[in-house]
């Protein structure tokens, strides 16, 4: 088994996998072995429908872990296996498409003074104000910030690519307060409990789940909802969506497009063509 471990992790590297989605990948295909506590070359199609079925059928994750999940058990065999005829016929689960709640401006800023710790609150202005992943507001370092050019350098993101997004003069306040407090040793900017190495997404996804719950909002809100908050603010301001596109590090503008819903602001400044009959704007309605 640890052979199987090793040779999945070596092929996802040489494929250029990013950090979490390769953690992801071999964790969820710990979890479909442990399943069938069997090794995967003794398993099949029809185990591995099994344990698809059972994860739908006890809800224990989504339509997106669902996804997930397909994608890490087919390169398993597909690559580190050489068996790609197992997994051949293993349909991808339907991807839905839903609308994530979005914090107003006016909760976001509650949601930050709700957080006593300045260490956590600067993490969570970071990934709210650059429109950060939680594994990439995690996983930056010191130098990352660039205060002369007003930048923040984001490494290895999903897709394993390197961008530039704004640094907010707020949040470069913030963080320079956090570090004369804090003086945290390098080289990440926000260090976790073991020596050299970064604070974990569980943390900050506990930190955002107290806040949340002390504010009392009646949404479905994660510590991704600060991104969805980004771009839909970004939206709301105007801002070009392919700029946005940059920004949130998307390869496609479909991508972009799904990711940001179209917002009531949006929806208020269109006009009914009930409205435009016979007006100067209304001769253009043929």
């Amino acid at each position: 088994m640890e052979a199987i471990r090793d040779k999945m992790t070596a092929d996802l590297d040489l494929r250029g996998f990013a950090s979490t989605t390769k953690n992801k990948y071999l964790q969820y295909a710990k979890n479909f072995i442990a399943y069938h506590r069997q090794s995967p070359t003794d398993l099949g199609e029809a185990e591995i429908r099994e344990f698809l079925l059972h994860l739908i059928h006890e809800r224990e994750s989504g339509s997106a872990t669902q996804r997930m999940y397909v994608a890490a058990i087919k390169f398993l065999y597909t690559t580190t296996l050489d068996r790609p005829e197992v997994v051949a016929k293993i349909p991808w689960p339907k991807q839905v498409q839903t609308l994530p709640d979005i914090l107003t401006g006016a909760e976001v800023e509650r949601l930050f003074q709700q957080i006593a710790s300045l260490k956590h609150r600067a993490i969570l202005m970071t990934a709210y104000g650059a429109g950060l992943r939680i594994s990439e507001a995690c996983s930056l370092q010191l130098t990352d910030i660039d205060s002369t050019r007003m930048l923040i350098h984001v490494h290895e993101g999903k897709g394993a690519k390197d961008r530039y997004v704004m640094l907010s003069k707020r949040l470069l306040e913030t963080l320079r307060t956090y570090r004369r407090a804090v003086h945290p040793p390098g080289p990440f900017l926000f260090p976790g409990a073991i020596p050299g190495r970064p604070i974990t997404i569980g943390t900050v996804e506990h930190v955002m789940h107290e806040a949340v719950v002390q504010c009392q909002f009646n949404k479905r809100i994660t510590v991704h909802s600060l991104r969805h908050g980004f771009a839909t603010h970004l939206l709301e301001m105007g801002t070009d969506i392919r700029i946005i596109q940059k920004l949130l590090g998307h390869s496609s503008i479909q991508t972009t497009a799904r990711y940001t819903k179209v917002t009531e602001r949006h929806i208020e400044r269109i006009k009914s063509p009930l409205d435009l009959i016979g007006t100067k704007e209304g001769a253009l309605i043929r």
